[in-house]
């Protein structure tokens, strides 16, 4: 009777762990523009640039509510190449063939400079069809539902086809 007793206890600890356990989220795998250009030349494939700054209280809320939801990370980890980028980094970097630095005028990277069209606004999500190709940047915060529309509008190609508008009269929200 003891050891039934034992037994029917570890199954019914090993239940409510397992029911009481939040399941993973997705995480989007975010590259460095090092990274990038290796996995770009091997498999080319639109990229998102998430911009932000460390003292950007809403670039924090749009990394935890929504690349940290599930639908965003998983269509962009399928679909795209992600890279976060600190639109105050001092470091150079090189994107596509050509190299980016700290410019002490406007106390940003070049890079941010390039892609923002200087108008920095924090967060702001870039979308790039090649990495070549002019940027796209959506300046603010936004919600899943949101940036699913745009997400798939370079995600599936449509920009090869038809211009936002278009797409979005037959676009149909799915999450």
């Amino acid at each position: 009777m003891q050891k039934v007793k034992l037994v029917l206890s570890i199954i019914l600890l090993f239940v409510l762990t397992i029911s009481f356990s939040s399941p993973e989220k997705s995480k989007i795998n975010w590259l460095s523009p090092k990274e990038l250009k290796s996995a770009y030349e091997k498999q080319p494939r639109p990229i998102l640039v998430d911009v932000y700054t460390d003292w950007c209280g809403w670039c924090k809320v749009m990394d935890k509510s929504t690349y940290g939801n599930s639908n965003v990370a998983d269509y962009i980890n399928e679909h795209y190449y992600a890279i976060k980028f600190n639109a105050e980094s001092r470091d150079s970097v090189i994107f596509g063939s050509k190299k980016y630095g700290f410019s002490n005028s406007n106390g940003t990277n070049e890079l941010a400079d390039y892609l923002l069209f200087g108008q920095m606004s924090f967060p702001s999500t870039v979308f790039l069809s090649s990495i070549d190709a002019q940027p796209a940047p959506i300046p603010g915060y936004m919600k899943p539902a949101e940036l699913e529309a745009p997400l798939k509008y370079f995600g599936d190609g449509a920009y090869g086809r038809q211009n936002f508008p278009e797409f979005m009269k037959s676009f149909k929200a799915a999450w």
